[in-house]
C-alpha cells in the first residue's frame, strides 16, 4: 500500500462504518421494504403530533404540502399624524398678524417661515402654538404668559416679550438699533 492510495482507503473505511454500523435495532430490516402499516396505525394521529400543539415545535413544511397561511399584514398610515399645537390665547395676536404689521410698519421681515411644528413634540418642544421664523426677527406666540415669560427669561437681551407673543433675535440679522421699532410695532396690537 503506498501513501497515495491510503486516503481513498480511509474514506471507504468510514462508508462502511457507517452503513453498517448505524442501523441500531433497525439494522435487520431492509431498507427498501416499508415496515407494514396496520389499519389502527392509519386512523390514529402521527406520534409525531402531540395533542397539545403548544408544547411542541413547530411542524416543518415538506415538498408538496399547502403554505402555511400567514396572519395578515399590520397597516400603519403613510405619515405620521399631524401635531397638536395649544391654541392661542384669545384676543392674542396670531404670529403670521405681528409678521404683516411688521410689513405694514415698513420694517423688514425677508424670508418669512413658518416653523410652528418645532412648537410640538416632535420638534424643539418648546409649547409654543405659532411660531414664524424671518431673518430679521423669529416671533413666538405661546398659550399663555408664563410660558412666554419663562422662554422670554432663557433668552436674556435677546428677546422682547409682550403678552403671550415672544420676539426672539438670537438667530435674526436685526441690528440693536432697530429692535425698538419691532417692539413698538409689537406692543401696537
Amino acid at each position: 500500500m503506498t501513501h497515495r492510495s491510503l486516503p481513498a482507503v480511509a474514506v471507504l473505511v468510514i462508508a462502511a462504518a457507517l452503513t453498517t454500523g448505524c442501523g441500531g435495532a433497525d439494522g435487520d430490516r431492509p431498507a427498501a421494504a416499508p415496515p407494514a402499516a396496520s389499519p389502527s396505525a392509519v386512523a390514529s394521529p402521527s406520534p409525531l403530533v402531540s395533542p397539545t400543539a403548544a408544547d411542541s415545535p413547530p411542524a416543518v413544511p415538506r415538498a408538496g404540502d399547502a403554505p402555511a397561511v400567514q396572519p395578515p399584514t399590520e397597516r400603519r398610515p403613510a405619515s405620521p399624524p399631524p401635531v397638536v399645537l395649544p391654541r392661542r390665547p384669545a384676543g392674542a395676536p396670531g404670529a403670521k398678524q405681528v409678521i404683516d404689521a411688521f410689513r405694514s410698519a415698513g420694517l423688514k421681515v425677508p424670508n418669512p417661515r413658518d416653523r410652528s411644528v418645532d412648537c410640538g413634540p416632535d420638534g424643539l418642544g418648546l409649547g409654543c402654538s405659532e411660531l414664524i421664523a424671518t431673518d430679521a426677527v423669529t416671533v413666538y406666540v405661546f398659550p399663555d404668559e408664563t410660558s412666554a415669560g419663562d422662554l422670554a427669561a432663557t433668552w436674556g437681551g435677546q428677546s422682547y416679550r409682550r403678552g403671550p407673543v415672544v420676539l426672539n433675535y438670537l438667530e435674526a440679522r436685526t441690528p440693536a438699533a432697530d429692535r425698538p421699532r419691532y417692539e413698538r410695532v409689537l406692543a401696537g396690537l
